[in-house]
């Protein structure tokens, strides 16, 4: 978990076995984000830079508009999950990253995600 001016970022993740074919290496993995509002006034979240480095230590920067097509005005006290994958040419990796958010006086800040491991679960026996 992560907190940055009181808005507040999880990630749970999955290993998607039916999604995957380490044969080919390619592994995929879901990761389920809850960003939490804990300030007194409205945040939109605008933009997203996801910092992505697998077992070999390539890393791939993705930026873009939003998450999952939607850039969600937060209110307070309030949360705003999604859902979203990642595939790696490894059995684990890790992802982290940064929101670009706006609050009600049209203040721009950024929402650190904290780091978190992709794993295949037969890596861990």
């Amino acid at each position: 978990m992560g907190q940055t001016r009181h808005i507040e970022v999880t990630v749970k993740t999955e290993f998607l076995p039916g999604h995957s074919d380490p044969a080919r290496k390619l592994w995929f993995f879901a990761y389920h984000v809850s960003i939490h509002n804990r300030t007194a006034e409205s945040v939109q979240l605008l933009s997203r830079h996801w910092i992505i480095t697998d077992a070999h230590g390539h890393t791939e920067h993705v930026r873009g508009p939003g998450v999952v097509g939607d850039q969600p005005v937060i209110r307070p006290g309030d949360a705003y999950e999604y859902s979203s994958g990642c595939p790696l040419n490894t059995s684990m990796g890790s992802m982290e990253g940064r929101y670009q958010m706006v609050d009600a006086n049209g203040r721009q800040f950024e929402a650190e995600i904290p780091a978190f491991v992709l794993v295949d679960p037969l890596e861990l026996n």
